[in-house]
């Protein structure tokens, strides 16, 4: 397999090509991804009998295996040659899964320990390929239209993960209500199907183009300092530290949640984030086209509030007696973290490569991921053992309403298990934003000019920019709404005539 890099920058032929190849290999990763990741990996993991912890190490492997980046810098360092180094590894995280399918199919009693071993390699190996990816797109990619190819390659790659994961979803309940006992043979299927996939994915990115780095001749312990020594690319390492500690405190335990307390069937809790999936593949193209008009500081301004309210809101599922209504309230939560996590994950991978300088790009960006997977692969730990702490511990605020021949008693919190930690998470993920204040970007536009310009580009691409509208004047528009009704109310006799258009 002929790998090596160009010499000289690349055609638009080529680039075109290189576009093609890197959609075509994000939509096999995320087959991969569809079939082992996920709700399906937790009910999987609580299937072979993991415990909180164990289910929180699981949500940390991706990030603790992410100072195996260290190597990958050195491998560039070595052979200046990322596409190779980005192939080959990618070949080497495929083929854990196929072991994991073939272990659950040959062994009596899978354990989790195997399960994690494997997994292990699996993150391992995608791990050293990340930097190389990395600084391989940013290479290749024209910077002028970074924003909206990736929004564009989400979504893609998340309509996939829309089609795929309904289907399997009710292909699982299916087996789990006429063959139990075959459930975890066809979680092994899954993974060996990942593998595979995710194999031939390897082979079409090796067909994506690589014009030659630039490499400075400075030590590698010189290079890691550069970017700790950049205050402003210090300060967007705390930011994004923060952010992920706070959030992956919570995000974890919202499928074990859902299958532990609410009782939800793995269908439902597929179709929940389905939603979620539409609703960030709606709006992904309106975050791009914004990203790169302004700024991406601004975009995660805007969104990350959003998906705070969203966590908060976790602490009230479950107070309702009606199972309508925390169903209801389920699926409005996944429709605004949809939308908002579209925004916060365009903007926090494109202000890493806009921030990193080129020629130093995969150092940088290295940085970045090792600093903040130290940080994210601590807080599902965290969650794990402060939900194993408040497992015997509840908080409950009612309101009560006493009188004659009526007694009503309302709950407005009730905090448990769970629930503490989506509370914890949403706290610190607000202080969090605090941070981000004091990182710049060029071409730096403050949220609120964005926010308007953004609110009246609806008003003119209603049809293309409806649901962003929706959420960016939600206020000007129920205040429009009560008026109508009022006016509806107090008018009398027959109904105007209409204007002629």
């Amino acid at each position: 397999m002929k790998l090596q890099p160009k010499d000289g920058p690349l055609t638009e032929q080529e680039i075109d090509r290189g576009l093609k190849m890197v959609i075509l290999d994000g939509l096999t990763t995320e087959v991969m991804i569809a079939f082992t990741g996920g709700t399906f990996l937790v009910a999987m993991a609580l299937l072979l009998g993991a415990s909180n912890v164990q289910i929180g190490l699981l949500a940390a492997l991706p990030t603790v295996t992410n100072l195996s980046q260290l190597i990958s810098i050195w491998l560039v360092r070595r052979y200046n040659n990322r596409r190779a180094i980005a192939v080959y590894c990618a070949y080497l995280a495929r083929i854990p899964l196929i072991l994991i399918g073939c272990s659950i199919l040959w062994m009596h009693n899978m354990s989790v320990t195997i399960l994690l071993f494997f997994l292990f390699f699996h993150y391992f190996f995608g791990s050293v390929a990340g930097p190389s990816w990395n600084s391989w797109m940013k290479d290749m990619i024209p910077e002028e239209v970074l924003g909206i190819y990736f929004s564009r390659r989400t979504r893609y790659t998340q309509s996939l993960n829309v089609v795929l994961s309904i289907a399997l979803a009710f292909l699982l309940d299916y087996v789990r209500s006429r063959s139990p006992h075959n459930e975890l043979a066809v979680y092994a299927l899954f993974f060996i199907i990942a593998g595979v996939i995710g194999i031939a994915g390897g082979y079409l990115l090796s067909k994506a183009p690589e014009p030659r780095s630039q490499l400075s001749d400075a030590s590698l312990l010189t290079l890691f300092r550069l970017p700790l020594r950049d205050p402003n690319f210090r300060r967007l390492l705390l930011f994004n530290s923060s952010w992920v500690f706070a959030i992956n405190i919570a995000i974890p335990f919202f499928p074990v949640f859902m299958m532990k307390s609410l009782g939800l069937p793995i269908a439902y809790i597929i179709v929940l984030s389905v939603i979620s999936q539409l609703f960030s593949i709606l709006t992904l193209r309106i975050w791009g086209v914004f990203s790169d008009r302004y700024s991406n500081k601004s975009i995660i301004g805007l969104s990350a509030p959003i998906y705070i309210g969203c966590i908060i809101a976790w602490c009230f599922v479950g107070i309702f007696r009606q199972y309508y209504l925390n169903m209801g309230l389920l699926a409005l939560i996944h429709i605004f973290s949809g939308i908002a996590t579209a925004g916060i994950n365009l903007s926090l991978t494109n202000i890493g490569l806009k921030l990193a300088p080129r020629e130093d790009a995969i150092v940088y960006l290295s940085v970045k991921n090792i600093i903040t997977a130290f940080f994210s692969s601590l807080a599902p730990l965290a969650g794990g053992l402060l939900a194993d702490y408040f497992a015997n511990r509840k908080l409950t605020v009612a309101m009560q309403w006493e009188g004659p021949g009526i007694h009503k008693a309302f709950k407005l919190v009730a905090l448990h298990e769970w629930n503490f930690l989506f509370l914890i998470g949403a706290l610190l993920a607000l202080l969090s934003l605090k941070v981000l204040m004091r990182v710049h970007e060029v071409g730096e536009v403050h949220k609120d000019t964005v926010r308007r310009i953004m609110r009246s580009s609806v008003r003119k691409n209603l049809k293309e920019y409806f649901l962003i509208g929706d959420i960016i004047s939600w206020h000007e528009q129920l205040v429009a709404l009560f008026r109508f009704r009022r006016k509806k109310h107090i008018r009398k006799g027959p109904p105007p005539a209409s204007r002629p258009t």
